[in-house]
């Protein structure tokens, strides 16, 4: 079955374009919106697999957009798609609940890539999104919430965590450890209990912040 998309940007010929050329890829585009105040509304009606938001819109923003639709539907996977490589605004996007983050530059296929990997809840982390996330843990305040590290979570669950920062899916995250898939699963079950994160994207970035995991 295709993965049902929605596409939420102020550029009504760029919708255009996404559309034909993400239909090409495979993807079924079954929605779009022109605002983030539209996008909200249409993501509760049409309910899709994944929304492909833009950061700068009228009325609402993407990144309010994203964190309002992550909090009724957070079942549903939001990509942001902008100019801005801003680290802030990548942290902030995070934080709402997104996905992933790609910026403008980048090809057709690798938004197509971005997609599947977000409806399959395996996202990778961008150049731009292990930059943010750095810059975040530097500025954190070193002697505040100290945890160690290693009565929180195992070895086995430390070298996941680590291939998960480095961008592996699950079936890579399997076959380098030589472990079932169901079994990484069950891994990252506990880990999101552990870290109280909801995704993985969450889980590395707190993972990062107490020393657990490194970005490469």
């Amino acid at each position: 079955m295709a993965i049902r998309l929605m596409l939420a940007d102020d550029h009504r010929m760029l919708r255009e374009g996404l559309r034909r050329s993400l239909t090409d890829e495979g993807l079924d585009v079954v929605a779009e919106a022109s605002d983030g105040e539209e996008a909200v509304q249409v993501a509760s009606t049409v309910l899709p697999d994944v929304i492909l938001m833009d950061v700068t819109m009228p009325e609402v923003d993407g990144v309010e957009a994203t964190r309002r639709i992550h909090q009724r539907h957070p079942e549903i996977r939001i990509v942001m798609l902008t100019m801005h490589a801003d680290q802030s605004v990548i942290a902030e996007a995070l934080r709402a609940g997104a996905s992933g983050y790609l910026v403008k530059d980048c090809s057709i296929e690798e938004i197509a890539e971005a997609v599947r990997l977000a409806a399959n809840e395996n996202s990778s982390l961008s150049p731009e999104l292990a930059n943010a996330m750095l810059k975040e843990v530097r500025q954190l305040d070193s002697g505040s919430g100290e945890v160690d590290a290693e009565q929180l979570v195992t070895k086995r669950e430390i070298e996941v965590l680590q291939l998960i920062a480095d961008g592996c899916s699950t079936p890579e995250v399997a076959e380098q450890l030589y472990i079932s898939q169901k079994t990484v699963k069950n891994h990252l079950a506990s880990i999101y209990h552990k870290l109280d994160a909801r995704d993985r994207t969450q889980a590395v970035l707190q993972a990062v912040r107490m020393g657990i995991v490194r970005l490469n």
